[in-house]
C-alpha cells in the first residue's frame, strides 16, 4: 500500500503540474500565456491534492528528495528508500503520459521543441551549472526544511513520520503553499524541480513518447534536478535536527 500511495501520489503530482504548464505553453490552449503565477499556482495546489490523496498512507513524500532526507535522520529506514524512490519514478513517468494524452492535439500546432520539452521537465533560465545546482540546492533546502517545521507544529510529539503530518486537516494545504512561495521566491532561474522524480520521469517519457518535433531531451542537463534537490534535502534534515528543532 505504502508504495502504490507513492505511485498514485506523484502521477498525481505531474498530472496536475506537468498539465498546468502544458496549458499555459502549448498553442492553442485556452490557457496559453497564462504566466508564472498561474503556473507557480497550479504546483502548488498539486502537490496539495496529491498530499491528501496519499498522505495517511505513505506520508506522500512524492519526491526521492524528502525520502532521501527523512531516512537520513532516521525518520524513514533505508530498506524503504529504494521502493519509495521505484514507485515515485514510475508514477511521474505516468502522470507525465497523462498529460501527453490530455493535450494530444497542441503538441502539433506547437512549433517550439524547448516548449514542448519545458512541459516535461525544467531547465535553467541562464545555463550555468554551478549556479543552477545551488539555486536548486536552495530551493530544496527550502522545501524540506518547511516541511520538517510544519510536522513539527502539527505533530510537536511525533518521531518525524510525515503520515500524521499529512493526513490531517490543514497540513497538506501548507504544504501546498509551502511549494507555491518556492516558486514564486527561488523558482525563476531554473524553473524549481526540487524533485528528482518530478523531473526525471518526466524527462523519460518525453524521450519514449512520438511527441511531433520534440527534438532532444537535455540529457546533459538532467542530472543537476536530481542529484542538487537530494543533496539540499539532506542538508535541511540534517540542519533541522542539528539545530534542534526536530525535538
Amino acid at each position: 500500500m505504502v508504495y502504490l500511495a507513492e505511485f498514485v501520489g506523484t502521477a498525481i503530482l505531474i498530472l496536475l503540474g506537468g498539465g498546468v504548464v502544458a496549458g499555459v505553453t502549448l498553442a492553442k490552449s485556452k490557457a496559453n500565456n497564462g504566466g508564472w503565477i498561474v503556473i507557480t499556482f497550479g504546483w502548488g495546489m498539486a502537490v496539495m491534492m496529491a498530499v491528501y490523496v496519499v498522505g495517511q498512507y505513505s506520508g506522500a513524500h512524492i519526491n526521492p528528495a524528502v525520502t532521501v532526507a527523512l531516512a537520513s535522520i532516521g525518520d524513514l529506514p533505508w530498506s524503504q528508500v529504494p521502493g519509495y524512490i521505484a514507485a515515485q519514478m514510475a508514477g511521474a513517468f505516468a502522470g507525465a503520459v497523462l498529460v501527453w494524452l490530455a493535450y494530444l492535439p497542441h503538441w502539433k500546432e506547437t512549433d517550439d521543441a524547448d516548449t514542448k520539452l519545458g512541459v516535461f521537465s525544467t531547465a535553467p533560465a541562464v545555463r550555468n551549472i554551478p549556479a543552477n545546482f545551488a539555486t536548486e540546492v536552495i530551493g530544496t533546502f527550502m522545501l524540506v526544511f518547511g516541511i520538517l517545521g510544519i510536522n513539527s507544529n502539527v505533530n510537536p510529539m511525533g518521531d518525524g513520520d510525515l503520515t500524521v503530518l499529512f493526513g490531517t486537516g490543514i497540513a497538506p494545504m501548507l504544504v501546498g503553499f509551502l511549494v507555491l512561495a518556492i516558486g514564486l521566491s527561488l523558482g525563476g532561474p531554473t524553473g524549481y524541480a526540487i524533485n528528482p522524480a518530478r523531473d526525471l520521469g518526466p524527462r523519460i517519457a518525453h524521450a519514449l513518447l512520438p511527441i511531433p518535433g520534440k527534438g532532444g531531451s537535455d540529457w546533459s542537463y538532467a542530472w543537476v534536478p536530481v542529484v542538487a534537490p537530494i543533496v539540499g534535502g539532506v542538508l535541511a534534515a540534517q540542519v533541522f535536527t542539528a539545530v534542534g528543532f526536530g525535538g
